[in-house]
């Protein structure tokens, strides 16, 4: 293993990780704000995660055995570099070609390192350059502060060096990135939050993604809790059917995917984020029978047979992406059966839903 790809492999799963705890309430919010979510913004927003998670691998990574004799033979590393033109002196100490020389490749480093942080600010959340380049800066300060204090004073004493010229080309860095950003700009008129869109194949099946997802972290926080307990209470951890299938599967199942739409309008929590509702023909919400039958075809099959451990699980699955796909208004083998339709939860109240056909 390299010396980044320790650190750069720490960055993507936590990014990524968080990103999964943290795409339904995103995409819900991504939905109200905008009525959409977009192809670029699926790709920021764990990008920028990822990011976020690089910045403290790449600056704090690796850690060395900080101890006496480590603080004893690093002593140098005490003393900041106050001045942030130091690079230039460095460069000049290696006998070199310019492209060779590492002190600008570690100047072409820094600057590098924060272009993605003038994008993000701008593209992401909208920011001006200004805020860009200062939001930049104190990220870098950050950094550098916690280097010279060795972590924070967990370490006995600094592994790397406060150099203000870091956080000189870091900001420069972040002012780059800030004046590309527009380059990504998305083309297209951009409508208003409140019209409804179209009910899209991808809007559907990412409908369906959000619901495993949430059914899963549910789960998994229920089976946490029941571990504490049971750690608490017996003073061991052991496997037990109860946790893994009742509480990681059963209960969060019923709750989300079948009591959930029974107490609102028939959406799932998925269908919810992305602004989906399920209707019958005159537009009211699924009865009880209809919600009961929708979720023993739909989701509530689905886990059931995992539960199961079935071989038809796979097929299950991929018959119900077909009909989604294929059946009009997308509304998939569960509408079909039951003579549902998805909609548009914002064009719900403006015009009748068209019967099933």
């Amino acid at each position: 293993m390299t010396q980044w790809s320790g650190p750069t492999l720490i960055a993507v799963f936590a990014g990524f990780g968080l990103a999964f705890v943290l795409v339904v309430p995103y995409v819900a919010i991504s939905y109200r704000k905008r009525g959409e979510l977009g192809l670029l913004r699926a790709i920021a927003a764990p990008a920028f995660l990822v990011y976020c998670f690089a910045l403290v691998t790449y600056t704090l990574l690796p850690l060395p055995d900080v101890d006496a004799a480590y603080c004893a033979t690093h002593e140098a590393l005490r003393h900041p570099v106050w001045n942030p033109l130091q690079f230039l002196e460095d460069m000049r100490q290696f006998n070199t070609g310019l492209l060779d020389n590492p002190a600008l490749r570690q100047v072409l480093f820094n600057v590098a390192f924060f272009v993605p942080w003038g994008v993000f600010v701008r593209r992401l959340f909208g920011r001006s350059i200004g805020f860009a380049i200062v939001t930049g800066f104190f990220v870098s300060l950050a950094i550098e502060t916690t280097q010279l204090t060795g972590v924070w004073f967990l370490m006995e004493c600094p592994y790397r060096l406060f150099d203000t010229g870091d956080l000189l080309t870091n900001t420069v860095g972040a002012g780059v990135g800030a004046l590309l950003a527009p380059v990504l700009r998305r083309s297209g008129r951009l409508r208003p939050a409140d019209e409804p869109r179209p009910v899209l194949a991808r809007r559907r099946l990412l409908g369906m993604v959000l619901d495993l997802i949430s059914v899963t972290l549910v789960g998994v926080v229920l089976s946490m809790i029941a571990l504490a307990v049971q750690y608490v209470t017996k003073g061991t951890l052991q496997n037990n059917t109860l946790i893994d299938d009742v509480l990681g599967r059963w209960v969060p199942t019923a709750v989300l995917l079948l009591l959930v739409p029974l107490a609102g309008n028939g959406a799932t929590p998925g269908q919810r984020a992305v602004l989906l509702t399920v209707v019958r023909a005159d537009g009211r919400p699924p009865s009880i029978l209809q919600s009961i039958v929708r979720f023993l075809i739909g989701s509530g099959g689905y886990f059931i047979l995992v539960g199961l451990d079935s071989g038809w699980t796979s097929l299950w699955l991929l018959a119900h992406l077909v009909f989604m796909v294929f059946t009009r208004g997308h509304r998939g083998l569960t509408g079909l059966v039951c003579g549902l339709s998805v909609v548009d939860t914002r064009a719900v109240d403006r015009e009748p839903v068209a019967p099933p056909g």
